[in-house]
């Protein structure tokens, strides 16, 4: 699908959450790196500058100025965009990741006429506070969430070809075998990509914790570049194991044989 470049006229489109008062700016590269990195919006190894800000009827380029820091412990982040016309807004780092799947616009939906007409007789829209804006992207994540749940999953068209890959560790699990009715060590794979010059989002795949692996001692959260083999093969859940070595989501894709591994 071809992308359109935002018209100026799509500024009058958007919905602004300007943030109030002072917000957190980074202090440097590295900075900015950690913190794009730990929102998940960047697995490639040259963190991403740019992102895409959809919309129902457009959607437009933009990059992140800053954050602003929330919660009891201060752990909690909603991040500050800044579009090409100069407009800052608030915005959840979920929902902004959710933005970057090409399957995002497909779960929009939307009331036509009748939701045009409403927003048109509206006089005003009342300045948001940080607690409703928050409330209001973490509601909206929630419910992109659930309706990207019940769509089935696009059938991937996976080269045949040894590919690179990046991708993020999720987790270490055990699969049954059923041709020697033993476990096996596998470690899950999150955030998977083939890097190419049109790049495939996979998802979800595993691969056996071989010999090769264990000499990198992973961990879950690392970033990993490498390449290998991909094919279609459904992960085996294990059989009365701990919780900790279960895998609770569906798993279509097997990586076999990952070479030149290096840890981002």
């Amino acid at each position: 699908m071809a992308i359109t470049l935002p018209h100026i006229e799509d500024s009058n489109r958007t919905l602004y959450l300007p943030p109030k008062g002072d917000f957190e700016i980074f202090t440097d590269d590295s900075h900015y790196t950690e913190k794009v990195r730990e929102w998940g919006l960047s697995t490639t190894k040259e963190v991403k500058k740019q992102f895409w800000y959809k919309e129902a009827t457009h959607q437009r380029l933009v990059t992140i100025k800053g954050y602003e820091v929330y919660g009891a412990g201060n752990d909690s982040n909603t991040i500050i965009i800044e579009f090409q016309d100069g407009n800052l807004s608030c915005i959840h780092p979920a929902y902004l990741k959710e933005m970057q799947s090409p399957s995002f616009g497909k779960a929009i939906t939307f009331s036509g006429d009748k939701e045009a007409h409403v927003e048109k007789e509206s006089p005003s829209i009342p300045t948001p506070t940080k607690e409703s804006k928050t409330a209001v992207t973490e509601a909206k994540t929630t419910e992109m969430k659930e309706k990207v749940k019940k769509e089935k999953p696009a059938k991937l068209d996976l080269p045949l070809e040894k590919l690179h890959f990046t991708a993020t560790v999720k987790q270490f699990a055990l699969s049954w075998n059923h041709f020697n009715e033993e476990h096996d060590e596998i470690v899950v794979l999150e955030n998977v990509i083939i890097e190419q010059e049109n790049p495939i989002e996979v998802g979800l795949a595993w691969c056996s914790h071989s010999k090769t692996l264990k000499k990198f001692e992973l961990a879950p959260g690392e970033m990993l570049e490498f390449d290998g083999k991909i094919t279609k093969k459904k992960l085996p859940k294990g059989k009365d194991v701990e919780e900790e070595f279960i895998v609770e989501e569906p798993v279509l894709y097997k990586v076999n044989n990952p070479s030149k591994i290096k840890k981002s």
